[in-house]
């Protein structure tokens, strides 16, 4: 089975006759050998098996299982998705229901079936390779509340499964991040994963609107409150309810209407401005803001039980210059949707603009680089879109490296030889067993890579 050759099979055996059987018996897989944990773990880091197959009783002391144990407890510290089938004697069944308490697929008591044993190990590669598999396509599947996001960057995956896990609760969730990052894509996002996605979201932006009449777009005001109040009106916060509120830039909300925010947060009711009677109000609150409010609270421009309060989910979302690929990608994307909407469907970018859009900073994030496509969808003159029409600087050679697989594990491989010799003082002997290579291979690496 072409399967069952991609990652081996490692046998843990000390008994070298009994080593050489359970090999012979289990021919059809690849596989590498163990005789103590040492090497055990010098061959986990080198072979990284799907299977193993250990006895607990190891050297230094064969007739104990604490090496065994200890061992097994490396390998699922190691890689918890590895396969672990100990072998044990017969009347060891105490330690075989210990040994899958810590994470082992299963047991065989000695001596084994060969045939059943080969069953064994073949249904744990298969589990394996499902599992594996099943991790791969989670990590290409783009979560469905989050469909409007755009994102291949392990960083931001993550953050849209933080999102989906908090959808589900009330908590009050903080946004955090520069401009243009996308923080209201999130809010929405995290609205429609929740239970309250029939419901209205109802977005803010505090620091678009004046002072003065901030008070009244938040919490809504009674007829002949104020000179022109002909009518009772609602309230952002009332006209959310059952729904999502999101607050953008929640750090200029003015100091006053903090103390009204902070107590409808604990009280969960209103009082419209010119008003007596509380309101009632269920809402979910999101907020998001650039700045940073534990230095506003410092200097006593926001208060610290507010910020508290708003604060139980923290969400830190990067700018799009820490985003792996994920330039490249919006601008493509955004390229088709402004190419249709301009009818111009097969313009494209040229591959000299991608590489300067790759290379970009992107201090505006992702709103900067949509107005950017926009602009260069309407200038464009032919089927491309060129480097001149996206407005950007040339890319240099120099950073054109950046995706040449051969540089990459060369500094990848230089970083982990210089880490390596530096935890263990210099001794390449050491390094390499750190490293899970041969003395020479290392001697070999450290001659290519120029290291002395």
């Amino acid at each position: 089975m072409t399967s069952e050759k991609s990652r081996p099979l490692m046998i843990v055996e000390d008994d070298l006759a009994l080593q050489k059987q359970i090999k012979w018996s289990l021919d059809r897989f690849e596989t590498v050998t163990a005789s103590d944990r040492e090497t055990a773990l010098l061959q986990l880091r080198k072979s990284l098996p799907a299977v193993v197959t250990m006895d607990l009783g190891l050297p230094p002391d064969a007739d104990a299982v604490s090496e065994g144990f200890r061992l097994l407890e490396q390998i699922m510290a190691f890689d918890p998705d590895i396969k672990v089938i100990v072998l044990t004697g017969q009347n060891d069944q105490a330690n075989a229901l210990r040994a899958v308490a810590m994470g082992a697929y299963d047991f065989f008591a000695k001596p084994f079936e060969p045939e059943l044993l080969n069953l064994t190990v073949e249904r744990a590669f298969r589990l394996f390779e499902l599992q594996a598999e099943n991790r791969r396509l989670r990590a290409l599947h783009q979560p469905d509340a989050l469909a409007g996001l755009t994102t291949r960057d392990p960083q931001m995956m993550r953050i849209c499964r933080t999102i989906e896990k908090v959808a589900a609760s009330n908590a009050t969730v903080m946004l955090l991040g520069e401009s243009g990052t996308g923080k209201e894509v999130l809010a929405r996002g995290l609205h429609q994963a929740s239970p309250r996605r029939g419901e209205k979201f109802v977005a803010i932006n505090c620091a678009a609107i004046p002072e003065n009449l901030l008070e009244s777009e938040l919490f809504g005001y009674e007829k002949g409150a104020f000179t022109g109040a002909a009518k009772t009106t609602l309230g952002k916060i009332e006209t959310a309810n059952g729904g999502t509120l999101m607050l953008d830039e929640i750090g200029d909300l003015p100091f006053q209407l903090q103390a009204k925010l902070l107590r409808f947060l604990q009280e969960r009711t209103i009082e419209r401005v010119g008003g007596r009677q509380e309101i009632a109000v269920d809402v979910r609150i999101v907020c998001a803001t650039h700045q940073d409010l534990m230095a506003l609270a410092k200097e006593n421009r926001f208060r610290e039980d507010l910020y508290y309060r708003l604060a139980e989910i923290v969400v830190n979302i990067p700018p799009l210059r820490d985003r792996v690929g994920d330039s490249a990608l919006l601008a493509h994307a955004f390229a088709r949707r402004f190419a249709q909407e301009q009818n111009r469907a097969s313009l494209t970018l040229s591959e000299d603009a991608v590489k300067a859009i790759e290379q970009h900073p992107w201090p505006g994030n992702i709103r900067e680089l949509e107005n950017c496509i926009k602009r260069a969808v309407i200038m464009a003159d032919g089927n491309q879109i060129t480097r001149e029409d996206v407005g950007l600087q040339a890319a240099s050679d120099a950073l054109d490296t950046s995706l040449d697989l051969r540089v990459i594990r060369d500094n990848a491989e230089k970083t982990a030889i210089l880490a390596a010799l530096g935890r263990v003082n210099g001794n390449v002997l050491k390094a390499a067993e750190l490293l899970g290579v041969s003395r020479p291979t290392l001697y070999d690496l450290m001659h290519r890579l120029g290291l002395k």
